[in-house]
């Protein structure tokens, strides 16, 4: 019994889990703002090529 309780007190996998979560929303995140500024920073840098 008190090995099962010692388990359940174990919280070292769930730190690391929150910290792949944490992760993947910033990932996706930021695949969501170059998808939408995609675009504008395309036209920005052609802007800057034909000038150069």
């Amino acid at each position: 019994m008190r090995n099962i309780k010692r388990f359940m007190k174990q919280d070292e996998g769930a730190t690391a889990i929150e910290y792949g979560l944490i992760a993947s929303l910033i990932a996706v995140a930021i695949v969501g703002v170059l998808v939408t500024l995609g675009p504008a920073l395309s036209g920005v840098f052609a802007n800057v090529q034909a000038h150069l």
